[in-house]
C-alpha cells in the first residue's frame, strides 16, 4: 500500500481507501475489466463504494497516466493498468481484450519502423509518443497461458 500511496503522491492524486482499492484491483486484474465489473471486484472488501466513485477514480487514474482506458467494439470501456506500450487482442462479438504475450507484443513493436511512426507525427502536427495496437480476432480465445 505504501508504494500505491508514493505513486498517487507523485501524480498529485488524492489517496483514499477506494481508490488505492480500485488501482490495487486493477493491477491485479488480468481480464481489463470495465467500471462496473471492477466495482463489483472491489465492492465485497469494501464495503463503502459506489459505482459513481469507481467511475471517477478511474477518470482520475487515466488523467494522471496510471491507467489506460480502452474503447472496445461494443461501445464500453475496459481499463488496463499497464500503462507501457504492449498490444491487446479483441474478440468480434464480445468486448473481451487480452493482452498478447509479452515477448510477442515486444517482438512486433520492436519492429515498427520508427520512420513512418515519425513521418505520422510531422503529418498530423503532433509527436507520437507510445504505441497502443489491437489486433482483432475472430473466434472465441483459448485459454490464458500465462505469458500475459
Amino acid at each position: 500500500m505504501v508504494e500505491i500511496r508514493d505513486l498517487f503522491a507523485k501524480h498529485n492524486l488524492r489517496c483514499t481507501q477506494q481508490r488505492m482499492a480500485v488501482y490495487e484491483t486493477l493491477r491485479e486484474s488480468v481480464s481489463h475489466p470495465t467500471a462496473e465489473e471492477l466495482f463489483r471486484l472491489v465492492k465485497p472488501r469494501m464495503g463503502k463504494l459506489s459505482l459513481a466513485t469507481v467511475y471517477n477514480t478511474l477518470e482520475a487514474l487515466s488523467g494522471a497516466g496510471l491507467v489506460r482506458r480502452m474503447p472496445t467494439n461494443n461501445g464500453c470501456c475496459r481499463y488496463d493498468a499497464n500503462t507501457h506500450d504492449h498490444l491487446h487482442v479483441s474478440f468480434r462479438g464480445t468486448s473481451e481484450l487480452r493482452d498478447v504475450p509479452a515477448a510477442l507484443s515486444d517482438a512486433l513493436i520492436e519492429r515498427l519502423p520508427r520512420d513512418v511512426i515519425e513521418d505520422i507525427g510531422r503529418r498530423l502536427g503532433v509527436v507520437i509518443d507510445g504505441v497502443n495496437i489491437e489486433l482483432v480476432a475472430e473466434g472465441r480465445p483459448a485459454a490464458e497461458d500465462g505469458d500475459g
